[in-house]
């Protein structure tokens, strides 16, 4: 009776793309992140990009710098053999808010989707904007108002959203997003980039 072959060792989790989103959510640079972890900035870089393994050592250094416990950042990114869901913990899902503190956008979308659609949850205070940069050639948002009122500009357009509207624009050109309302305002945005005219 012949034996099974042995099954090949399983793929380490993709860490990566989750330190990316952390340091990002923290508001860090890599230049920061070296400075308190004392990993190099080309280290660091490579390990987001996963075109390295670091060593315990290395991912120690790291998550104390941030905050984390080790198993944070290894069990996000692990899927449970035979799991039919998988479950972020909402502490978990990474965040990003202005420089002014006015908007927050929770980051939805996996990792593995960044740079080609994203998703996220935004809240605006009332008052606030969220001014952004053209994305990539092509780069369409997609913005449904969940709560208060928002007004988006994209180049010199502008349209207002109550609660319940969509607004379908370009975003490879300057855009916009405001709360002119009293109440703070929330909404899903999902960024579909390049070839998404």
């Amino acid at each position: 009776m012949s034996k099974a072959p042995p099954k090949p060792p399983a793929k380490p989790p993709a860490l990566g793309p989750r330190l990316h989103a952390i340091r990002k959510a923290r508001g860090l640079t890599l230049d920061e992140l070296s400075e308190r972890s004392g990993i190099s900035k080309s280290m660091l870089s490579q390990i987001e990009r996963g075109q390295t393994n670091p060593t315990f050592g290395t991912l120690w250094n790291i998550t104390q710098s941030l905050g984390l416990e080790l198993s944070e950042l290894v069990e996000a990114g692990v899927r449970k053999p035979g799991a039919a869901i998988e479950r972020l913990a909402g502490n978990l899902t990474p965040t990003i808010a202005s420089k002014d503190g006015g908007c927050l956008l929770r980051i939805l979308s996996p990792p593995g989707t960044a740079g080609l659609m994203e998703w996220y949850e935004l809240t605006v205070e009332p008052g606030r904007a969220l001014e952004s940069e053209p994305h990539g050639l092509g780069a369409m948002e997609h913005r449904t108002c969940l709560a208060g009122r928002l007004q988006v500009r994209s180049a010199e357009a502008e349209q207002e959203l109550a609660a319940g509207d969509t607004a379908r624009y370009r975003g490879d050109v300057p855009h916009a997003i405001a709360n002119p309302g009293k109440q703070p305002a929330r909404a899903l945005l999902v960024v579909i980039t390049g070839g998404g005219r």
